[in-house]
């Protein structure tokens, strides 16, 4: 499968972003999918999960409550709904997609997208 990322930009702490994530080339309603970041000098992070029919989400806690991870099967297409945005949400933001449920380690995950630029300024 083939994930593009888009969505990012320059926002304002406080203000909001919704990324997407189109997939192509698979069966993904078949998928897991989640989202990463990473910012400059550090490793990529988790930051939210989906199971593939949509029932269940995990988040890391800097994000819980703020953001929201939705897949809609019919489009292909996962997103996340970023609110409430802080400077400590600067990040390069990736999408990935697996095939099996358990794990949510940057290396449990076999496909990615290229990564959709967040800046959130003070």
């Amino acid at each position: 499968v083939q994930l593009q990322a888009s969505g990012g930009g320059l926002v304002q702490a406080g203000g909001s972003l919704k990324l997407s994530c189109a997939a192509s080339g698979g069966a993904f309603r078949l998928y897991y999918m989640g989202w990463f970041r990473q910012a400059p000098g550090k490793e990529r992070e988790f930051v939210a999960f989906i199971r593939r029919n949509g029932t269940i989400k995990y988040y890391i806690d800097a994000v819980k409550g703020r953001f929201t991870i939705s897949k809609d099967n019919a489009k292909s297409t996962v997103y996340l709904q970023m609110n409430n945005l802080k400077p400590d949400d600067t990040a390069v933001y990736y999408c990935a997609a697996k095939k099996v449920p358990t794990g949510l380690a940057t290396l449990d995950y076999a496909y990615w997208g290229q990564g959709t630029q967040v800046t959130v300024s003070s």
